[in-house]
């Protein structure tokens, strides 16, 4: 449904002493990694995201606690997927609706950009976004 929208498990070394995970950028995700942001402390019921980007790509991981990432098609039909462990993430590629909702109480995700911030990519008009689609 959501064109490109994959999980991704990343490497995970076990150990007695803990656990080690790592991303690397156009090796375990398909781009060059130019931008790091992390989302925490979101008060219950609201959500981050509603939005598209025109160019940019992203691979959204929750390091700590849970989220659910929403995205949606043209036609508006949604797909979940649920975030709770550090060793996998979810692939968003451009031009696909998305919503971070139902964060657990401190919850951390990490979000890992193709690109530098640039407000005019971003698409926060889901109308808009749907015309801008094939």
């Amino acid at each position: 449904m959501a064109s490109g929208v994959i999980k991704i498990d990343l490497p995970k070394i076990e150990d007695r002493r803990g656990n080690l995970s790592f991303i690397e950028g156009e090796k375990h995700i398909p781009f060059d990694i130019k931008r790091a942001y992390w989302i925490y402390d979101v008060p219950g019921g609201q959500y981050r995201g509603g939005h598209a980007y025109r160019i940019q790509q992203e691979f959204i991981v929750a390091l700590s606690g849970s989220f659910e990432l929403q995205v949606r098609n043209k036609a508006g039909e949604t797909e979940r997927y649920f975030l709770n462990r550090s060793y996998y993430g979810i692939y968003v590629p451009a031009m696909t609706w998305r919503q971070l909702t139902d964060f657990s109480t401190n919850s951390l995700a990490l979000v890992l950009s193709s690109g530098a911030f640039d407000e005019s990519d971003y698409i926060y008009d889901f109308t808009e976004y749907q015309k801008l689609l094939p």
